[in-house]
């Protein structure tokens, strides 16, 4: 049974992506300008294009080989079938949700909650972490995000060091003193508090999770949630060339769209995997569109990077035992079969720092408290507390490859099962909870790191040669199972448990890896010979169940604006 029932308010970010169908597009009225992202073989011969036709370019995506420009429709239609371009994209939009229903609000002081005492790091045995001297100390954080507020939480460290070391606005294009950033929405702001909050306890215990990470501020959406794929994948792109100047190791994206093509041919999806790429740890949110399959969102629907789901402590941080998953969190597998997410950490109506005039404070002033905190729920919430533990496992040991370093934390999660002994059962499906629940202390001192990412190649994946398909498969009745993995099986007889134990001794039978990828074929047969059975035709001309027609892995429908929401008022349990 779910107990204190409540709502409690989410951030929502949502994209719009307008995208270009071939021959069928629609033009718009003669001279006038329309943003589109426009990529080439190379980014230099795509840029020269755009400029010898007139175009106005207005960001270099080198990231992804292409420019930002606002072309008119005959520049558009001159352009287009030029040999030095690849792909054309719509400049979709990314912004704030309309105000959501506020019935059966509460008054936001959270429930019987110390506002100073956050809880959930003890929930991930952070605090233990804490204890060996293992805060995240040097250890460069990216929240690509609405910007930062310069409360003492967020600007020092536990020792009262400034570790704002580097601040940009993608919006804007320019880089400014760390220390004098803002931020009007208040999300950026409530996410790195919980990755890094150096605020203590009443009982000495911090409010973060890497109360000495570094923070690098990029801002990619404005005072009240907006902004544009173009500005998303400038931002990845000054993280990547940025990257050892500000010694920059995990990137955080807590938001989520729904996917519109496969992975690879999202533009923010191959921004995402050039930054993996180049040894940044990438965690992004699944999503909010739970508890249904398949809805996992862009960019965690890369196979590389870690999703991250939520849970919640059902507002009895003490008492683990009726501890649930969150309703609300996105499910895999993902379109092209992976599991996903990889694991959980807490998301459910999560105390945060948010300036008191910010968008947030001002919209929902009952989730607001005196002690400049706010009460959030979502996977946003969640993957924050997840690239704090990667900061700390980066500390402690720095060498550590992104593949490893996602192998470690994803092998010391605790699934949710019930029974005792060896005869133990899942509560959840692999595609609702991945691995499990975070652990904090045993990612860091666990030694297991071969384990994610086997089978896959992203250079390879990067410049289009290959792409890659997981171990997911659907029956006949549609229930989604794992290929070579019996009893790991999604159906409708999943049920949202009142109390179940987070264990470290479940056994994943015959050391099975099913983050391994099988090489995507023309014919949709993987490389040992697995026909893909879930309805959908794995063909030059695949046809998705929405009617949508991806030519030859790639083919915009004329003037899709689908609307993808991140996170939003949730029924918080």
């Amino acid at each position: 049974m779910i107990t204190n029932r409540r709502f409690a308010v989410t951030y929502s970010l949502l994209i719009a992506l307008a995208a270009l169908a071939g021959d069928a597009m629609t033009y718009p009225e003669p001279e006038q300008r329309t943003s589109y992202i426009v990529q080439g073989v190379t980014h230099a011969a795509v840029a020269d294009l755009v400029r010898d036709h007139g175009g106005d370019i207005t960001h270099e995506l080198k990231v992804i080989k292409a420019v930002a420009a606002d072309l008119t429709p005959a520049q558009l239609a001159a352009i287009r079938n030029d040999d030095a371009v690849k792909r054309i994209y719509g400049n979709g939009s990314i912004e704030v949700a309309g105000k959501p229903d506020k019935s059966g609000g509460s008054n936001g002081s959270g429930g019987n909650y110390d506002a100073l005492d956050t809880h959930f790091p003890s929930l991930v045995n952070a605090d233990d972490v804490h204890a060996m001297g293992i805060t995240g100390d040097g250890v460069g954080i990216a929240v690509l995000d609405t910007g930062l507020w310069k409360h003492e939480g967020i600007k020092y460290d536990s020792n009262g060091n400034s570790r704002m070391k580097a601040l940009y606005d993608a919006i804007t294009d320019t880089t400014g003193n760390p220390l004098s950033g803002s931020d009007p929405a208040g999300h950026g702001t409530h996410v790195a508090s919980l990755a890094v909050s150096s605020l203590r306890t009443p009982n000495g215990l911090y409010n973060g999770i890497a109360p000495d990470a570094h923070l690098i501020s990029v801002r990619a959406f404005d005072e009240t949630g907006q902004g544009t794929y173009a500005d998303v994948i400038r931002a990845i792109d000054w993280i990547v060339s940025n990257k050892a100047k500000h010694k920059i190791k995990v990137l955080n994206l807590s938001f989520s769209a729904t996917p519109q093509s496969h992975y690879w041919d999202d533009p923010i999806n191959q921004a995402v995997m050039v930054a993996w790429q180049h040894e940044i740890f990438v965690v992004a949110a699944a999503g909010n569109q739970g508890p249904d399959a398949m809805t996992i969102g862009v960019p965690g629907n890369v196979p590389y990077v870690l999703t991250v789901g939520a849970m919640t402590d059902n507002y009895t941080p003490a008492d683990g035992s009726d501890d649930v998953l969150a309703t609300f969190s996105s499910a895999g597998p993902t379109r092209e079969g992976f599991v996903k997410p990889e694991v959980i950490a807490p998301g459910g109506h999560m105390m945060g720092l948010t300036p008191g005039n910010s968008h947030l404070a001002t919209a929902y002033p009952e989730f607001f408290t005196a002690e400049m905190y706010f009460e959030m729920s979502g996977t946003s919430q969640a993957t924050a507390v997840v690239s704090g533990i990667a900061a700390l496992a980066l500390q402690a040991e720095a060498w550590r490859s992104v593949d490893e370093l996602k192998c470690k934390i994803m092998s010391a999660a605790r699934p949710a099962v019930t029974g005792k002994g060896k005869n133990l059962d899942l509560v959840y499906s692999v595609f609702q909870q991945g691995a499990g629940l975070v652990d904090a202390l045993a990612a860091v001192t666990n030694q297991t790191v071969d384990c994610a990412n086997n089978g896959l190649h992203i250079d390879n994946d990067i410049d289009g040669t290959q792409h890659f398909g997981g171990r997911a498969n659907q029956q006949a009745d549609g229930s989604y199972y794992l290929m070579e993995m019996n009893g790991y099986l999604w159906s409708d007889g999943y049920v949202w448990a009142d109390g179940f134990l987070w264990t470290d001794g479940y056994l994943w039978s015959d050391g099975y890896l099913w983050s391994d990828g099988y090489l995507w074929t023309d014919s949709g047969v993987g490389m040992n010979g697995y026909l893909w059975t879930d309805g959908f035709l794995w063909t030059d001309g695949y046809l998705w169940s929405d009617g949508y027609l991806w030519s030859d892995g790639y083919l915009w429908s004329d003037s899709l604006t689908e609307m993808a929401t991140m996170s939003h008022w949730v029924n918080q349990e």
